[in-house]
């Protein structure tokens, strides 16, 4: 799937806004593999990380929102460290549906649509140009791990 991404590409930059990390209750999924990755960064079983950061869903496993101001911040999001900033706590591991953000078949799938992820995502429309070779490579990553449901769908 590449939607109606142009030849250029688009622009985005991500602005530590942490609005893609809240919002209204989601689902934000994990493979095995991440699920690991992230068990074996807090020094915990796997059994233990699911047990503490995730619950299930009718969806399968996600990882664990906790209601603040802001909506339902991922349990990841760190709003503390970098003062005005809003910043993932985990991000060298963090799940595919994360990384691949915005990067999500329903964000580029038309042109309105882009646009429209801008009244959530900050950075839409600021920056350099991500190419668009880059924006379908995560496209297909985000599709082989079988991760595509948006925070809101």
């Amino acid at each position: 799937m590449s939607g109606w991404i142009p030849e250029e590409g688009l622009r985005f930059e991500c602005t530590a806004c942490g609005a893609c990390c809240t919002g209204p209750p989601g689902y934000v999924s994990y493979s095995e593999a991440e699920g690991r990755a992230l068990a074996a960064r807090f020094g915990m079983t796997v059994e233990e990380f699911e047990e503490k950061y995730t619950h299930e869903t009718p969806m399968g496993r996600s990882i664990r929102e906790i209601e603040t101001e802001h909506g339902f911040d991922c349990v990841f999001l760190d709003r503390n460290t970098l003062p005005g900033k809003a910043v993932c706590s985990v991000y060298e591991d963090r799940p595919t549906q994360c990384r691949t953000f915005p990067w999500w078949p329903e964000h580029v799938r038309t042109k309105a649509a882009w646009d429209a992820l801008e009244r959530e995502c900050e950075g839409v429309h600021r920056g350099g140009f991500i190419p668009r070779e880059a924006i379908i490579e995560s496209i297909h990553r985000q599709e082989a791990c079988d991760v595509g449901v948006s925070r809101n769908p």
